[in-house]
């Protein structure tokens, strides 16, 4: 086969077929006495097996596995593999967490304006170190100003750390606490979150049966070169 032929059946450009053998996730084609590639099955299963490893491990990931396959890897293979898998459960027990943690919450009233460290603290029952310790894990992100260094909390900001105490109270660790607090921080808030979560469980079963397409069509490939 032609570049040009390998290329056509999904609806790519002959020069990103160029560039997957260059970057190793096509095996390297044999060359006419004039110079020009020669493509054969084993290419197009190649091919195959890099664009359905793609939806689910992402492109620098099915990259960097099928150059690992190309060259004989097979256990830095699989170990990329199992990384992208052992990712992805991290990112389901992170939706878990956050879910358990809206249902176990009370309601967080909504703030206005910005406040100091020292009522801040005050309002929830707290030593200002405590505060400090959750700016330093990632749990609230306080503005200095400008002129005398304080730390000034905004709403959002008071928000972060009455969900952080909610959740302390919950008996939640503060590394589990971080990235629920990331969540809500992206979200814009608990009730955005909310309706956000089935969005969120799509995409992870999505992710998930694209690593088992993606599987498929590795093994396929793996049995082709045996």
């Amino acid at each position: 086969m032609r570049p040009v032929d390998l290329a056509r059946e999904h609806g790519l450009s002959t020069q990103a077929i160029r560039n997957y053998e260059d970057a190793g996730v096509l095996p390297a084609a044999e060359r006419t006495v004039h110079g020009y590639r020669v493509y054969t099955p084993l290419h197009a299963q190649a091919l195959r097996a890099f664009l359905a490893l793609m939806p689910g491990h992402g492109h620098s990931t099915a990259t960097s596995i099928m150059a690992a396959v190309n060259r004989g890897a097979i256990e830095d293979a699989l170990r990329l593999i199992d990384e992208s898998h052992g990712q992805l459960l991290d990112d389901r027990r992170t939706l878990q967490a956050v879910e358990a943690a809206l249902r176990d919450l009370a309601p967080v009233p909504q703030e206005r304006g910005d406040t100091f460290i020292g009522p801040l603290a005050r309002r929830l029952g707290l030593r200002p170190a405590t505060l400090r310790k959750w700016e330093n894990a990632g749990l609230v992100q306080p503005r200095r100003d400008p002129h005398t260094g304080y730390r000034v909390y905004s709403a959002a900001d008071v928000r972060d750390a009455r969900l952080a105490h909610q959740l302390r109270r919950g008996g939640y660790l503060l590394d589990q606490i971080a990235p629920l607090i990331a969540q809500v921080r992206s979200a814009g808030g608990i009730a955005p979150l909310e309706s956000t979560l089935a969005d969120w469980q799509s995409r992870l079963t999505t992710r998930g049966r694209a690593m088992l397409t993606g599987a498929a069509a590795l093994n396929t490939y793996l049995n082709t070169t045996r």
